[in-house]
């Protein structure tokens, strides 16, 4: 049966389910389709489903031109039923792992993805969890699900998992050229999976088990979340001794060893690195262990949006403004730089707790048209020179590069920039104030 499933693969024979259309899903049925694969995808949002078919996308990374093409082809096709996982060979489940108000791992978008691929498994099935989740999920959460329907696993389908590693608006690194990690639950279903991603992805790395290729991806981001986690303290440090962190980070990167620059920030934003280590973490707990590294740069990180509007009030009361009905204009909401993306985004907490201190604020992000707030919605303000001249303090969240950053700095009366974006248009201390 498995050389009957790698046969269709290396023939690109092989129907290509992929449930969740995401930011995750998306990309990766347009580079199996780019390959002569048929996709389909699944999702409960019929508003992505109508979308798609329509060949126009709604993820930054994929062109409308590139999805229309494919989908005139007939080599993709979205449906909100998912009975189309019958006739898959394949299924990605690419579905949200969000974390509960507790910080507790939320699965129960993917166990709801299993439910439908349970009732629709069949001989020869390769079944792939890309969603991040915390080790173990992938053998103790979808392996007893799937084998209540009798099948063997290794024999009769396969069951992997390969972390996502998308990185929104990255040029450089994409779906296809990032190598991608997988590990299943015997030798063959890591066989399987592995010349299933080699018919798109440029490299693929197998590990020893599906627990190993689920901590890869939580040592990826908690690897980042600590030391962006370690370099806002020493921003927080900087402050206290009167230095500027821009200019220490800068030193020290010239080192060609043993250094390696992350730059500080009003807060953590985007779907993984602000949660995919609390998974690691509450793992842990359930074994007695407490990852203090993790939580103590989660402390950190959670708490740069509060250190953001404490020096905005300081620097507006240096100006003799106080911040209550203060005009404060914020560029920028999205979670990082030229994308439309604002999960988790720490703008969002710096204009709460900025309204919350009784201060006028308005934004503007060319990406991000409006966003949800308190039950209505929140308009990006078109940036004008009037705009930016009327406004008490110009601060800085997201550093889009379409932004004319000299311009702003000659027109704004006070700037507190927390991206180090008005580096070398800077005019006196008094006017900028950095992170």
């Amino acid at each position: 049966m498995l050389n009957n499933l790698l046969k269709k693969l290396k023939e690109k024979t092989a129907n290509v389910g992929i449930i969740g259309l995401g930011y995750v899903g998306l990309p990766l049925a347009v580079e199996f389709a780019e390959e002569g694969f048929h996709v389909f995808g699944y999702d409960i949002s019929k508003e992505k489903v109508r979308m798609i078919n329509a060949g126009k996308s709604y993820i930054d990374d994929i062109a409308n031109d590139r999805l229309a093409r494919l989908v005139k082809k007939g080599l993709i096709k979205a449906t909100a039923d998912p009975a189309v996982l019958r006739k898959c060979d394949t299924v990605s489940i690419c579905v949200p792992t969000p974390l509960s108000k507790t910080k507790d791992p939320d699965i129960s978008y993917i166990l709801e993805a299993v439910k439908w691929v349970k009732k629709y498994l069949h001989k020869e099935m390769l079944v792939i969890l890309e969603s991040t989740t915390y080790p173990g999920t992938t053998e103790d959460m979808i392996l007893p699900l799937l084998l209540e329907s009798k099948l063997k696993v290794g024999r009769d389908f396969y069951l992997a998992f390969s972390p996502e590693r998308v990185d929104p608006g990255n040029v450089a690194f994409t779906t296809k050229n990032t190598a991608r990690v997988v590990g299943g639950i015997t030798p063959n279903c890591t066989r399987a999976a592995k010349i299933f991603y080699e018919q798109a992805i440029g490299k693929v790395f197998p590990v020893s088990s599906t627990k190993a290729a689920e901590m890869v991806k939580l040592l990826e981001n908690t690897f980042r979340s600590v030391n962006i986690g370690l370099v806002n303290e020493v921003a927080l440090m900087c402050d206290r001794l009167g230095l500027s962190v821009w200019e220490i980070i800068d030193a020290a990167a010239s080192k060609p060893f043993g250094f390696m620059p992350f730059y500080p920030g009003p807060g953590l934003g985007g779907h993984c690195i602000p949660i995919d280590p609390h998974y690691l973490s509450w793992k842990l707990k359930s074994l007695n262990y407490y990852a203090r590294f993790i939580e103590l740069a989660g402390d950190i990180n959670s708490r740069m949006p509060e250190y953001v509007v404490e020096r905005i009030i300081r620097a507006l009361n240096a100006a003799g403004k106080p911040v209550k009905k203060a005009k404060v204009l914020v560029l920028g909401v999205a979670y990082k730089r030229d994308i439309t993306d604002v999960r988790e985004s720490p703008a969002l907490d710096v204009i709460r707790l900025l309204q919350d201190a009784d201060a006028k604020v308005t934004y503007n992000d060319p990406f991000v048209p409006q966003i949800r707030w308190n039950k209505s919605i929140l308009k990006s303000t078109r940036l004008t020179p009037a705009l930016i001249k009327r406004s008490d303090l110009v601060v800085i969240l997201t550093d889009h590069t379409c932004y004319d950053y000299k311009d702003i700095v000659a027109k704004a009366l006070l700037i507190f920039d927390t991206r180090n974006a008005t580096k070398g248009v800077r005019r006196g201390r008094k006017k900028i104030h950095l992170l």
